[in-house]
Parts: C-alpha cells; structure tokens; sequence
C-alpha cells in the first residue's frame, strides 16, 4: 500500500472565496455602495484598499466602522497577511450591531478561516466558536453548519479528532448540501480506518459536487486503501482530465505513477494450447 496516500486534507489551507461577504445589512446607506467599491479594490489592488479602508476607518462612526474593518480584512487576505485580517475581521464583528447575528457570524467565520490559513489553530477555533454561537443566535442551521466544517478543520489542527467527529456531524444534520462537510467527513474517517464510512461519505460528496478535484482526489485514495487499484486510477484520472492545472491534478499524477498502470489481464489458453500434452 502506498503510504503518501495518508494525506491530512483537513488541514486544507482557506480560500479566498471564503471571506468575500458582501456588505453587511447594518442599515440600508452609501455606506453599503461604498463597502461593495472597496471590496472590489481590495480584489484588484490590495495595498490601495488598505489606504483607503483605513482612511475610511478613522472617520466612521459606531457600527458602521464594521464596513471597512470587512474592507481591510479582505485587502489582507489578499496579500496572505492573516494575522492582519484576522485582527480586521474580528474588529468588524465586534463593530456591527448585535442586531445582525448572522453578519457577526459570517465575520468571526472569516477571523478563524484567516487564522487557519496562517496554522494558528487554537485561535482560529476560538474565532469559530464565536462564529458559532453567532450563528445559533440567528437561529440559521445552514450557517451553524458550515461553520462546524470550518471548526473541524481547526481541532483536527489540534489533534482533537473526536470533536472533530463530533463537529462534523452537526455540519452534515445542519448543511447537508455542502460537499465540504461529506468530504471532511471521508477524509477523517478514512484517516481514522474507517474505510466504510469513508466511502459513503465520498459517495455523497461526488454527488453534491461531482467535479470537485479535491473530492475525486480523496475518492481515489479511499479506493486505494481499500484495495480497488482500478478504481482509484479512474478517480485520479477524472481529475487530471477535469481540472488538470490544479494541485489536485498533481498530486493524482503522483499517485497514478505510484499506483503502476493497471495489469494486463491473463489471456485465456487457447483450444490448441489446452490440447497439447
């Protein structure tokens, strides 16, 4: 068995798609159209947004400071200053009025994805717990659930695989159509040698997000492990075909090189050869 097929996929690093929250509903004002301007320059040119968040900052008022701390927060993460945007963000929700819990869970969620990106897992999953109890508050199961996906990441980043277990489990009650939630799910048990949950959970990840690399990554790892060569290799090709430019693609290269092409099957004797003495 190939044992770089034993890989902590949990530990993903956040994307970037993860902080791009829209302005929050604080109340309806310029302020909003201003948020939206500046998010799109903290897209395209970082440094500036972060001239002019923080000018934008110092003039605010109250809750609405909580529009360019989002501003900074974004512009940071840009420029993999996660400390920075962890700060940002968590300043914004601290801003923004108690009124709007689902907004102070979004920004809490976006501090603890920060603070996974750096490795800091202890604090990114303070920052989730805060998300957390957020998200109860606004009474939004499929927010509570997303946000338990993200707070596995960070125990399993704290070797605390059971609550993990636990966390995901309430992910997948509460957001059972985020893939990510079935995926993470696989992974740890997979990791755990848990083969067959394993695979029912990737099973249900590839039917939610069937083009996902990631996804077909892991499906064929499970395969592996469980001694199925043919499908792995059919799990790694689609990635490879399907995304090939992505780090996924990559890593299933390896492993197809590792795995060895598949045998050729034995040819059957034929009559000729079974009557010869």
């Amino acid at each position: 068995m190939i044992a770089a097929f034993i890989l902590p996929l949990l530990a993903q690093a956040a994307s970037a798609d993860m902080f791009d929250l829209r302005a929050p509903d604080l109340s309806p004002s310029l302020e909003e159209d201003r948020l939206t301007l500046c998010l799109d320059q903290a897209r395209g040119d970082p440094s500036t947004a972060i001239v002019s968040a923080s000018v934008w900052l110092g003039q605010a008022l109250d809750a609405e400071r909580a529009y360019p701390q989002q501003c900074l927060g974004m512009a940071y993460t840009r420029l993999l200053r996660w400390k920075a945007a962890e700060d940002a963000f968590l300043g914004a929700r601290g801003d923004a009025l108690e009124s709007t819990p689902s907004i102070r869970a979004r920004l809490a969620s976006m501090a603890g994805n920060s603070a996974l990106a750096d490795g800091r897992y202890a604090d990114a999953l303070a920052d989730l717990d805060l998300a957390a109890q957020d998200a109860a508050t606004a009474l939004d199961k499929g927010l509570a659930g997303d946000v338990q996906i993200d707070r596995a990441r960070a125990l399993v980043g704290l070797d605390r695989a059971a609550e993990a277990a636990s966390a995901l489990a309430d992910a997948r009650r509460d957001a059972p159509q985020n893939p990510d939630g079935w995926l993470l799910s696989a992974t740890l048990s997979r990791r755990q040698g848990d083969l067959e949950g394993a695979q029912s959970y990737i099973r249900t990840a590839a039917g939610l997000d069937p083009a996902n690399p990631a996804i077909g990554l892991e499906a064929g790892v499970i395969a592996a492990l469980a001694g199925a060569d043919d499908a792995a290799r059919k799990s790694w090709q689609s990635v490879v075909e399907t995304a090939p430019d992505s780090p996924e693609a990559q890593t299933a290269r390896d492993y197809l090189a590792q795995l060895g092409p598949a045998s050729s099957p034995t040819p059957e004797p034929t009559e000729a050869a079974s009557a010869t003495p």
